[in-house]
């Protein structure tokens, strides 16, 4: 055992990675907000869609056969018109040989504008009782509605009945509805209709209290004299005369524009128009109707469908009517036509937003089914291949090869890895380069050895300059053609160094890939690794080995030749991801890399949440970093274009791509799970559920693993599947900010011991 110390200690210059640590570490926490922030913007248009639709919050409750008892006779018996004008209710009927037009639910974008068509051509008004989360998603048609002249009233914001529903919610299904009105038209109203309604005669006890308080904010109450239950869809003949009032008598008829299939109404409504217009009729509007009665009556002021004493639908700078026909409209201004516009602003995002993401689902499920069906077929033919008993890469190597263990602050591991060593079957020699520890690394390594009666190891100590510094120190200094290098905190099996190195009997093979496993498999999180360990890396790594795209040799066990480690310039510093730098490097160069299952080394994996943050943050932004330098090889030609356009697009689809829009599989599962259909939503998610556990079992089988760990996965998909997408996230926002990291040091424990100790 030597040990080697520089001769002089000399304040070294920062490397380029520390140069930018402290801006890195300033950028961060903006960094993570921004993650943050895209996510919450996420669920918002989701939570955003779901409302507009009706169906988060959605009640579908509807009463009927409610004594009356609580509502004024007068009100039971009255027309259909209803106002609180001075705080006393009073009903208004429709004039006779009058029609006050009105359709419920719209708009719709198939439907409502051949109503209005058919209006238009007929020269007559109509009333549209509009649901607010339609107005808010078809606000053009609604602006078209008022333009020509049609009056519009409230029919709520999500078509609920009111006399379940608790005052807070009441008032938040008028104010959204007004917001939708005065962001798509300019306007506000003072009409009302409830869902579920009909004639005055169905007011109930329930709902009679909603309607006294709506009337004092200023809201006139529309019913019903006829119904033309065109939704029904009984038949044209019947919708017309079903929509016909007695002979003479004036009527507040109503028909519908959405809801569903509407062709019936379509061709009823012109019939039934020329039908009441052969009789004498006129149409109007409800304020028309309003105006023509109280006319009639004596010439009184018009107003009672103008709002209440308080004025408060109109909002804030509410003003006249803008013509007789629309006296319920008032002009929104201030506040209120802001918010209205950044509602419908809001709502066109989520409803462009939405249909791509649902697109984005279709390409991410496909990307990651494929991804499974490739690993199962290819990982089982790679199995098959390696495993048939006349396989072999050529002549048995047996020539000693030099293991470098980088090592900065490891001495809760160092002893436990020189240990396992130790009891290696092949010949090797032993290079631990501390790099600047502050614990006593070195000085526990020598002792060890001593202990150990280890001749074959050598201490370089050297200023801190970082695990690449320290990887090509060792390189430089080491004694044969092949060179192992491993982590400070692995352990060996006995068997892994002559397994790892058999590659190389195949002068074509420039590097060889371990099969690392998780020691510390015991706890939640310890589990959670080792599942994607057995089936996230080495299930991939079978299957980049056989397409001949490896992407990167694990840090904790990997073989070099050292000829090929020299011609790419060693372990850069380009990046934070240096053995995934230098692997495609070797593949660009013209060397194979091989992944070697049967050498096993145990490596102790993050024991807490942050620490495992760090860990993977730093290995999915040092990938990125690594593409990015790599970038060249698309265009190149030979070995390093054929890994350019094989290797880096299914990197950067199975690696980057898919994981970072996986969570649309998760947040349209639970999308779909509060605002559509439980049941088949939890199936669905079931279904890939079982296909992951199918994969990561054959992956438990192939590498011989205890199927005990996969009870823990449906738990991994919940929780640790989601930080690793935020991990993910945060990674991209950095790349695309520009901004770099500085390496990590995670907090050991040295709880990995030997081989032995890491059982299954």
């Amino acid at each position: 055992m030597t040990t080697t110390t520089p001769s002089r200690r000399r304040r070294r210059a920062p490397t380029r990675i520390e140069r930018v640590a402290g801006k890195a570490a300033a950028l961060q926490k903006p960094r993570v907000i921004l993650a943050g922030l895209l996510l919450l913007a996420l669920t918002s248009v989701m939570l955003l869609d779901g409302y507009l639709r009706a169906e988060v919050g959605g009640d579908q409750r509807v009463r009927t056969g409610a004594a009356s008892g609580k509502v004024p006779d007068k009100v039971l018996d009255g027309g259909p018109i209803l106002t609180f004008r001075g705080g006393r209710a009073t009903t208004v009927s429709v004039p006779d040989k009058t029609i006050a037009l009105t359709f419920d639910d719209g708009p719709n974008p198939t439907w409502t504008p051949q109503v209005l068509a058919i209006l238009k051509k007929y020269d007559i008004p109509a009333t549209f009782f509009v649901v607010g989360s339609m107005v808010s998603r078809y606000p053009s048609i609604v602006a078209d509605m008022v333009d020509a002249g049609n009056e519009v009233g409230i029919h709520t914001f999500t078509h609920v009945d009111l006399s379940y529903q608790s005052d807070a919610r009441v008032n938040r299904e008028m104010q959204q509805t007004q917001l939708a009105l005065a962001g798509a038209a300019g306007i506000t109203t003072t009409l009302f209709r409830a869902p579920y309604s009909s004639e005055t005669d169905a007011i109930d006890n329930y709902s009679w209290p909603v309607y006294r308080k709506l009337g004092e904010d200023g809201y006139t109450s529309v019913f019903v004299d006829t119904d033309s239950d065109d939704w029904k869809r009984p038949g044209v003949s019947k919708i017309v005369k079903w929509a016909t009032p007695d002979d003479g008598e004036g009527a507040s008829v109503l028909f519908h524009d959405a809801g569903g299939e509407r062709s019936q109404t379509i061709k009823a409504l012109p019939e039934y128009i020329e039908k009441m217009r052969a009789k004498g009729y006129t149409f109007t509007t409800i304020s028309g109707a309003v105006q023509k009665q109280e006319a009639a009556d004596g010439g009184q002021a018009s107003g009672q469908a103008q709002g209440g004493p308080n004025g408060q639908p109109g909002g804030a700078g509410a003003g006249a009517g803008t013509s007789n026909l629309q006296a319920a409209h008032r002009t929104a201004t201030g506040a209120t036509l802001y918010e209205g516009k950044a509602l419908i602003g809001a709502v066109a995002v989520a409803e462009w937003t939405v249909p791509v993401l649902s697109v984005g689902l279709l390409v991410v499920g496909v990307a990651v089914m494929g991804r499974f069906g490739m690993m199962l077929i290819l990982a089982r033919r790679h199995y098959r291949q390696r495993n048939r008993r006349r396989f072999n890469w050529g002549p048995p190597v047996w020539q000693p090869v030099s293991v470098i263990v980088p090592a900065y602050n490891e001495k809760e591991c160092i002893a436990n890895t020189l240990e396992s060593l130790a009891r290696s079957t092949h010949p090797i020699e032993i290079i631990v380069v501390d790099d600047g520890s502050t614990d006593g690394t070195s000085e526990i390594a020598r002792d060890a050895a001593r202990e150990l009666g280890m001749t074959n190891v050598r201490v370089i100590r050297q200023e801190n300059a970082g695990k690449p510094a320290a990887l090509n120190n060792g390189v430089r200094s080491a004694s044969h053609d092949i060179v192992v290098m491993m982590d400070g905190d692995t352990v060996f099996e006995p068997d892994a160094v002559r397994q790892l190195v058999q590659p190389f009997a195949d002068p074509r093979v420039g590097a060889v890939a371990g099969n690392a496993k998780v020691g510390n498999r015991n706890t939640v999180i310890g589990a959670w690794q080792h599942i994607e360990y057995v089936m996230g890396f080495n299930l991939d790594r079978r299957m980049y080995d056989l397409l001949r795209c490896m992407p990167t040799i694990p840090g904790a066990i990997g073989a070099f030749r050292r000829e090929a480690v020299l011609e790419v310039g060693g372990m850069s510093e380009d990046t934070l991801a240096e053995d995934t730098d230098i692997t495609i490097a070797m593949h660009r160069a013209g060397w194979r890399v091989v992944y070697q299952e049967h050498a096993r080394a145990w490596t102790e994996a993050p024991g807490s949440l942050k620490q495992l943050w760090s860990q993977r943050y730093r290995w999915s932004y040092g990938t990125m970093q690594a593409l990015w330098k790599h970038r060249k090889s698309l265009t190149d030609k030979g070995p390093s274009g054929r890994f350019g356009r094989v290797g880096m697009p299914l990197v950067v689809i199975f690696q980057i791509v898919t994981p970072v829009f996986a969570p649309l599989i998760d947040v349209f599962t639970v999308y779909s799970m509060i605002f559509v259909d439980f049941g088949a939503a939890l199936l669905a998610w079931l279904a890939v559920l079982a296909v992951q556990l199918l994969c990561a079992a054959y992956a438990f089988r192939l590498d011989r693993e205890k199927y005990r760990y996969l009870l823990m996965m449906p738990l991994q998909q919940l929780a640790y599947r989601q930080m690793m997408y935020l991990v993910l996230i945060h990674s991209c926002i950095t790349a695309m900010t520009g901004g770099r990291l500085r390496w990590q040091k995670l907090k050991r424990t040295g709880e990995v011991g030997t081989p032995a100790g890491a059982g299954r």
